[in-house]
């Protein structure tokens, strides 16, 4: 074996994918696994542990993987990560785990291609558990068992803290203001890359811990902050998201089909509305689809359209539209790899600036090129405008990915919670307290656009504060 380069793992050929909203990456073989484990080091200091959000020992589980005993691989993660299986499909690793890993290069930008494929490992162990029902090592205490706390929002943060909580011995509510749990895991990732039985499974378990999810609730609008408290609660969690789209701000945004990345993925990820008219969720997706952004969101928008287009007949013709170059775009490695071999096609140092139409609907997109200036306060390069350079892309659909701001609805009719100019809610980083006596928050509204693992740390240290307030009191 070549210990220098990574185990290949399966997916399903660029031809079957795009027919279908199967799972696209299938992970490893058992074989397989044991392979990719015994090229880790076992270093004497491990990197990649402090490379993790949640710190999980990494080192350790692995080395439980490579001597068969999954289960204990199984429980070392499940010690730090309530959702391996979910974490080891969509977490960037290579951004953060594979990153820190000792065969990455110095200050590389993300993990070298010789880096263990940790996030395939947990998922391998994650997927185990689930699939023989391994249960979570824990023994739930009676100490908080007259304790209640409510937890807004059913997002990675929310359902990690409610386990948090729920293993502890709190009994613990989520209120959901969506008809399904999951936040952005069920409603902004499409099921090609995370599996709907792999996240109902995780909630599952949540509720054998007894957590109550309560759905159709709009935290804000149906209930405010101060009626939790009045209903009994003794703590609130607030993982409300980033759902406000950000758009582009130019002539024509408004014209018909035109969609936020929000709301396209939504209707197609939680209401099937690639299914119509089975499901009654309409959705118009054109032979000419143009996508403008280049993170995460921007892929899977583009890669469900092409899914949508060659269930109709038509020929794959998806754009995605960045003002920086293919080295600048946020997203993964390896969901651009995908969108690469999906036959989308990149058009990069290009700005829109005005969409045209015909009877209502988008036609067009006048656009500019661009070239990279000085870095800007993310330490990227500018993209600077090109006089002159302006030409016609055709365009009967598109979807603007541009990023999302916070989720306001509760934060507007609560005065008391102080917020940033973003509307971010701001916390106290070491305890997650907001401005709220009892009020913690965690996830996308406090910080922003982050990661499933991101959130869940976060999560984990409110939880930590709410019962350490419970200790206090």
């Amino acid at each position: 074996m070549d210990r220098k380069l990574p185990v290949k793992w399966a997916e399903l050929s660029s031809q079957e994918r795009v027919m279908s909203f199967d799972e696209v990456s299938l992970g490893y073989t058992e074989e397989q696994v044991l392979k990719e484990a015994a090229r880790c080091l076992q270093c004497e200091d491990p990197q990649c542990s402090k490379g993790c959000p949640v710190g999980i020992d990494i080192k350790s589980f692995i080395y439980h993987v490579t001597q068969r005993e999954y289960n204990k691989a199984y429980n070392i993660i499940r010690a730090r990560n309530d959702f391996p299986s979910i974490c080891g499909r969509v977490c960037p690793s290579e951004y953060q785990c594979r990153k820190s890993c000792i065969l990455t290069k110095k200050n590389s930008p993300f993990a070298d291609e010789k880096a263990i494929n940790i996030h395939l490992i947990e998922r391998f162990v994650g997927d185990y558990g689930r699939k023989n029902k391994i249960p979570k090592n824990i023994k739930v205490t009676e100490k908080y068992k007259n304790k209640k706390v409510a937890v807004i929002g059913s997002g990675p943060a929310g359902l990690c803290a409610a386990g948090e909580l729920a293993s502890s011995g709190v009994k613990v509510v989520i209120f959901e203001a969506l008809h399904k749990p999951g936040g952005v895991l069920v409603y902004g990732i499409p099921p090609f890359r995370l599996p709907r039985d792999v996240l109902a499974h995780e909630i599952k378990t949540l509720q054998a811990l007894g957590v109550e999810i309560k759905t159709d609730i709009v935290a804000g609008r149906a209930v405010l902050l101060d009626e939790f408290f009045a209903d009994g609660f003794d703590a609130v969690f607030l993982g409300l998201g980033a759902g406000i789209p950000g758009f582009l701000g130019v002539p024509g945004e408004n014209l018909a089909n035109i969609y936020s990345a929000n709301e396209f993925l939504t209707r197609v990820n939680l209401m099937s509305a690639h299914k119509f008219p089975e499901y009654r969720t309409p959705i118009n997706v054109g032979r000419h689809v143009v996508i403008v952004g280049g993170g995460n969101t921007a892929m899977d928008a583009a890669r469900t359209a092409v899914r949508i287009q060659k269930s109709k007949g038509y020929e794959i013709n998806v754009k995605i539209v960045y003002r920086r170059t293919e080295k600048e775009l946020p997203a993964r490695r390896f969901e651009i790899g995908h969108a690469y071999e999906e036959g989308i096609i990149f058009k990069f140092l290009t700005l829109p600036a005005e969409f045209e139409g015909l009877d209502g609907r988008v036609s067009k997109i006048k656009c500019l090129e661009c070239r990279l200036g000085e870095p800007d306060e993310s330490g990227r390069m500018r993209p600077e405008k090109i006089p002159g350079s302006e030409f016609i892309m055709p365009c009967d659909t598109a979807v603007i990915a541009v990023g999302l701001g916070a989720n306001k609805v509760l934060t507007s009719v609560t005065p008391s919670i102080k917020t940033d100019r973003w509307g971010d809610i701001i916390i106290d980083p070491n305890t997650m307290a907001t401005s709220v006596k009892n009020v913690f928050a965690g996830g996308d509204i406090v910080g922003g656009e982050g990661t499933v693992i991101e959130a869940m740390g976060m999560a984990k240290r409110a939880a930590v504060s709410i019962l350490r307030s419970f200790d206090d009191k």
